[in-house]
């Protein structure tokens, strides 16, 4: 029996049995349009029309809920963050950014001795935007030197993304390298967690990724000889 004619007839055999469209397409894993096609002249009982409308309505209050605790829950989430917040009442200053910017580095950038480039990369765009106030405010790096470049999922939109970093991280999308698109299991899902790939500045500078390992050193030590 060919697969599509089997597929068919097991859909038409759970909506006999009073299946919605959703639990069939759910349960053999197939597309809602095809589901509705052959299922379209299947007869329900009256019984079953009233046990779907029920279920239905039921899924609808669960969601509401659902969505109601969700939203309580964040704005409680909420109150308690901006307390903590308000803990941090020191001004960032640019001794600060440097061991912001260092540490952020240290756990994200690139530290190849082959390479001797800076090079950080994540898909957070305001740790983004924190490492571009970094090497702009505290390395001093001039911004024709800054360098965008994209990982991004084949099925993903190349120039949306490219728009999206440029705008976070104010470089010009003519100082990108070319996005590269990648393949992976998660790539072929619905959901896209990371719609706009990941970004990474790049700086073509010896001396900056030398003094990033330096600086590294530095926190490092400094930490442990106080705390240790």
């Amino acid at each position: 029996m060919q697969p599509k004619l089997k597929e068919k007839m097991q859909a038409r055999h759970l909506r006999k049995r009073g299946l919605s469209l959703s639990e069939i397409v759910s349960t053999l894993k197939i597309s809602r349009s095809s589901a509705s096609t052959w299922v379209r002249n299947v007869k329900l009982t009256k019984k079953q029309t009233k046990f779907l409308k029920y279920k239905s309505h039921l899924k609808d209050v669960i969601k509401k809920r659902v969505e109601t605790r969700l939203k309580n829950e964040n704005a409680r989430r909420r109150l308690i963050m901006d307390a903590h917040k308000r803990t941090l009442t020191k001004n960032i200053d640019l001794e600060i950014l440097k061991i912001l910017g260092t540490t952020l580095y240290w756990a994200e950038g690139g530290k190849s001795q082959k390479q001797r480039m800076f090079n950080f990369y994540n898909s957070d765009p305001h740790m983004i935007k924190v490492m571009a106030a970094f090497l702009k405010y505290v390395c001093k790096i001039p911004e024709d030197k800054f360098r965008g470049h994209i990982n991004l999922h084949t099925h993903l939109d190349a120039n949306k993304a490219e728009r999206y970093w440029s705008s976070v991280s104010k470089i010009p999308r003519s100082q990108f390298y070319k996005t590269t698109k990648i393949i992976s299991k998660a790539s072929k899902n619905t959901r896209d967690t990371l719609p706009y790939g990941t970004f990474s500045i790049q700086i073509c500078s010896t001396d900056l990724f030398l003094k990033m390992l330096a600086w590294i050193e530095a926190v490092s030590e400094k930490v442990i000889n106080k705390y240790n």
